[in-house]
């Protein structure tokens, strides 16, 4: 069964597949012409709204995921804004690490709400998954992307984590669990 995933990142297909790979499913890239604006106020409501878009351009099965960083020491932020905090990837961390100066309380998350859109354009399931841990005190790691190198797993950080040990535990990969468990339900 092919599913389009509402992304226009081909790393996040790759690695969206490979969390799934053997269960059937296979994720492809939308159609040109995706583009969402995400301007909803929670993480579903943004993977909700990429996943009407992709469904709009192609009118079949569709799955999406808005995700993001939430610490506690920072009343959830950044939260839903986790991938336009800063420019790039080194300064968004550079941000969130400035930020975190001083404060004792360094519980964090990384939260994946996902939505599934069915070929008739309706929502069919959706879920969250998450991955509780802290941020380190300086980034460590070459692996992974994003906020990896701060979010420590116990005594490593998730950029620390090979792909494999990553895909185990990721809130990506919790998400994507439900949503496979709830296909081989339906069975479509």
């Amino acid at each position: 069964m092919k599913i389009v995933l509402a992304t226009s990142n081909k790393h996040k297909v790759q690695e969206i597949n490979d969390i799934v790979s053997g269960s059937g499913v296979e994720f492809i890239l939308p159609p040109d012409g995706f583009d969402p604006v995400e301007n909803g106020e929670t993480f579903e409501e943004n993977s909700k709204i990429k996943a009407e878009e992709a469904w709009k351009i192609s009118k079949t099965w569709t799955l999406a995921d808005d995700s993001g960083l939430c610490i506690e020491g920072l009343n959830s932020r950044p939260g839903i804004h986790s991938a336009r905090y800063a420019q790039t990837p080194e300064k968004r961390i550079e941000r969130v690490l400035k930020e975190m100066e001083g404060i004792k309380n360094r519980k964090a998350k990384f939260v994946c709400a996902m939505t599934l859109i069915n070929p008739e354009g309706n929502v069919e399931f959706a879920c969250r998954g998450i991955c509780e841990g802290n941020i380190a005190y300086t980034p460590a790691g070459k692996n992974g992307f994003g906020y990896d190198p701060i979010f420590l797993v116990g005594d490593r950080t998730m950029a620390e984590l090979s792909e494999e040990e990553k895909n185990k535990i990721s809130h990506r990969s919790s998400a994507l669990h439900q949503v496979i468990n709830y296909l081989s339900k339906i069975k479509c």
